[in-house]
């Protein structure tokens, strides 16, 4: 076509491309997109130039598909804004508040301004992506900010065709000074700006910290920032464990009346309290109780001590306080260390002055604390937890292998946004380990193309990487900045992942509503799990999955539960503190902070998966009675040949049970999981759940519902609860009539037993074994002719057992 623009080496499609309709509305859907992990040869980058891509390869830019390879290469032009220098006077004044402004097409990206400076500094990235190249031209204009109007200073036009290729891992394009130019094209007088111009990918390291253009619409500095993809680490979290063991001297205000004092413990928000002292009233008390708490590097929080005596309900008196630093406790980094000895502490009582430096007279506490590094910190739930390493470095094991994610993109994602006249700002945020990461955010689209690769050191591949789909609340609200919505989860457990394979799905985003269970989209990712150590990989399957304090001092389930929630509010208050910050939304939804609340539909899933359990047992029981019943004669003739050589020649069943396990376990290779688990609608119990049970799963707790709803929901809990008791109830009466064979609580049924028990001894001391099997296997697999329908005799004489049944109120 006369007048079209020729392809240029950069501008190339949009990633991606046509995929596979899903097999199904919440499975996985595996994909073969062009990564270079996959195809070959290497040096085969797609969107350059065959001209490009050979002087790529003589330049050693093969070593991308090596690093960046979970992912489809996407060409950005950079602009690195340095400096300028020499600039004229714009005003009366001689004074000039410079920025430059990055125009491409109708993108354009501009520079803080530098207030009163001839030779201002920026250091600021501008990424144009392949896909907006609206132009040949790329300008930059070097502006003066006035109130009236800005004012242009000069400019520096770049013909794209003359832009270099820059591929990692070549060393960074030297900017170079640039004098600038009028609209008319003369050169002025006075005014230079240092620059550097270059195409690359993503794998650029100046692709994190740049402006985008997917990011142009973002309305000030805070949104943009949000915008930019991060790298986030949780911080370093120890246990600290206290004991209140006693005090001497405490005085009371009121002489009157017994003392009743307690310790009140506090680190930061975590507060804590003992028992009331013993003896009641003494002033030297005893309370013996240990407490623990979580502490996080540098440890600049004290712990605060306070003896307080409960005057009346609901009043305190403070009796004495003291402030003790973290660097006080004892580090402990495994169990085989000298044991922490007390101290003793003065208190000092609020009427003493803090600036006096000596007190004549002061009440005693005797605290014992240690920093405990020996332990691993839990922050997430242990069913899915992605970090197994004690806080202590000594104590951690070298790694094994390296977990790399590619994030491709995401379709069909639902808008989040509709009655601001937009669709979806999505970011990902994935987790493994300590590290977190946080793609960059791409606006108002419903199919999203991140494209960025990230990668984690294994250290246990019985750990769970989770990435979560959010809607960035801080663009295009017209509330202000809003919170950021979720938009779905994925988790993948390493131990499922075949070692150097690539797997590439769209994995299915689910979530959970009041009104039920909601397909959000579908994320494309790319995941490769590596292994460098096999032997080391091995011998974890047979190491304790958590340190080995957890072990020898376990810590009680209770306060396991209570600790996991105080790491979760510190590891969301420290990481919402980051520029950009990572939204305490996002690290408690990461976190599955409220999954110990109660839910009737967990519980429904809970107990189908413990049933499921029992399917093997089952169907055993099924084999055997079709045995036993002579449905198939073979059959049964062969288990009686089976039987009678494993009586005969006892030394074969356990190598017998073994083969066959080990036969089983290679007919099953045949079906093994061929995709990464992902979220089991089914298993969940999420399809076809009541909606007054999602209603009552996302209350809030203390609950908000009305009254009547409540009374409902609490009738229901009690008709279940009544179920379960009567399951409990029964297990329990199946136990002590087994407990009242020999208690003598039936005498007729203990004296039958026990003379039963005589005379089956007997023949046991004077008869073989072989022959007692032989006679019980005839017994069990006798034709049904010679079988009756009526219950056996010990099953009668065990049902006429008495329980304690009839002993309940």
């Amino acid at each position: 076509m006369k007048g079209a623009m020729p392809p240029r080496p950069f501008m190339v499609p949009g990633p991606g491309g046509p995929m596979p309709p899903p097999q199904q509305q919440f499975g996985l859907v595996e994909t073969r997109p062009p990564l270079a992990a996959v195809l070959r040869p290497r040096f085969n980058i797609p969107g350059l130039h065959p001209s490009a891509a050979a002087a790529a390869a003589a330049s050693g830019a093969g070593k991308f598909a090596s690093t960046y390879d979970l992912v489809e290469p996407m060409r950005f032009l950079y602009v690195h804004v340095v400096k300028a220098r020499d600039l004229p006077a714009v005003s009366a004044t001689g004074a000039i508040d410079p920025f430059v402004e990055v125009k491409l097409g109708n993108f354009k990206g501009t520079t803080a301004v530098k207030a009163a400076s001839h030779n201002p500094s920026w250091q600021q990235v501008f990424a144009f992506s392949a896909t907006h190249l609206q132009s040949h031209l790329l300008e930059v204009f070097l502006k003066a900010k006035d109130l009236a109007g800005d004012d242009l200073v000069g400019r520096v036009v770049f013909d794209l065709a003359d832009v270099p290729v820059r591929v990692p891992p070549d060393s960074p394009l030297a900017p170079q000074w640039y004098r600038l130019e009028t609209k008319r094209g003369d050169k002025l007088p006075h005014g230079e700006i240092m620059l550097s111009v270059w195409l690359g990918t993503q794998a650029d390291e100046a692709f994190p910290d740049a402006w985008h253009s997917d990011a142009h619409a973002a309305a000030g500095p805070a949104a943009v920032a949000s915008t930019r993809a991060k790298v986030y680490f949780s911080p370093k979290l120890v246990y600290l464990r206290v004991a209140a063991i006693g005090a001497q001297d405490l005085i009371p205000h009121d002489t009157s009346r017994p003392m009743s004092a307690y310790v009140k413990l506090q680190l930061a928000g975590q507060v804590r309290r003992t028992r009331p002292g013993a003896p009641p009233g003494a002033p030297n008390l005893i309370w013996n109780e240990e407490f623990m708490f979580v502490a996080s590097e540098p440890f600049d929080e004290p712990l605060v001590v306070t003896v307080e005596d409960r005057v009346a309900p609901g009043r305190d008196e403070m009796l004495g306080r003291t402030v003790l630093p973290l660097a006080a406790a004892m580090p402990r980094h495994d169990h085989f260390g000298k044991p922490v000895e007390p101290r003793w502490y003065s208190l000092m009582r609020p009427s003493d002055d803090p600036d006096k430096k000596e007190v004549k007279f002061a009440s005693k506490i005797q605290i014992r604390m240690s920093l405990d590094f020996g332990y691993h910190v839990l922050d997430e739930s242990t069913y899915y937890s992605s970090d197994l390493q004690p806080s202590s470095r000594p104590a951690r094991k070298p790694s094994i292998g390296m977990l790399e994610l590619g994030v491709l993109g995401a379709r069909n994602l639902i808008p989040m946004k509709p009655k601001d006249g937009r669709t979806t700002d999505a970011y990902c945020v994935a987790k493994y380990g300590p590290k977190w990461v946080r793609t960059r955010t791409i606006l108002d689209t419903l199919n999203p193309q991140w494209n960025e690769q990230y990668t984690w050191e294994v250290f246990d591949p019985c750990t769970v990487i989770t990435v979560v789909v959010f809607d960035n609340g801080q663009i295009g609200s017209k509330n202000g900045g809003g919170p950021d919505q979720r938009i779905g989860k994925v988790r993948i457990r390493l131990s499922t992942l075949e070692t150097d394979r690539v797997y590439t799905h769209f994995y299915p985003l689910l979530v959970l509503h009041p009104s039920g269970l909601k397909k959000a989209g579908e994320l494309h990712l790319a995941v490769r799990f590596t292994c460098t150590a096999w032997v080391n990989m091995m011998a974890l399957y047979g190491r304790p999955l958590l340190p080995k304090m957890h072990y020898t001092q376990p810590i009680p389930v209770m306060q396991l539960d209570y600790l996991r929630h105080q790491a979760m509010q510190i590891v969301a208050a420290r990481l919402s503190r980051a520029e950009p910050p990572l939204r305490r939304e996002v690290v408690e939804y990461m976190l599955d902070v409220d999954s110990h609340m109660f839910s009737l539909r967990r519980s429904k899933a809970n107990f189908h998966r413990i049933t499921s359990l029992f399917f093997g047992f089952l169907a055993m029981l099924k084999w055997y009675n079709g045995i036993r019943s002579w449905r198939n004669p073979i059959t049964t003739m062969l288990v009686h040949m089976l039987f009678l050589i494993l009586i005969c020649y006892p030394e074969l069943i356990l190598p017998t049970i073994f083969l066959y396990m080990f036969m089983i376990g290679l007919w099953n290779y045949r079906y093994r999981p061929r995709h990464p688990s992902h979220m089991d609608t089914k298993l969940s119990h999420a399809e076809l759940t009541h909606p007054d049970e999602l209603d009552e799963e996302f209350d809030t707790f203390p609950s908000s519902r009305p009254a009547e709803i409540v009374r409902m929901r609490y009738d229901r809990l009690r008709s279940v609860g009544g179920r379960v008791q009567t399951v409990v109830g029964d297990l329990a009466t199946q136990g002590e009539r087994a407990h009242a064979l020999l208690s003598w609580r039936d005498p007729r049924a203990t004296a039958i037993f026990i003379f039963l028990s005589l005379v089956v001894a007997i023949v046991l001391y004077v008869t073989p074994f072989q022959v007692l099997m032989v006679i019980a296997m005839l017994y069990l697999l006798r034709h049904p002719r010679f079988r009756s329908r009526m219950p056996s005799v010990p099953f009668n004489f065990y049902r006429r057992l008495p329980a304690k049944s009839d002993m309940l109120l």
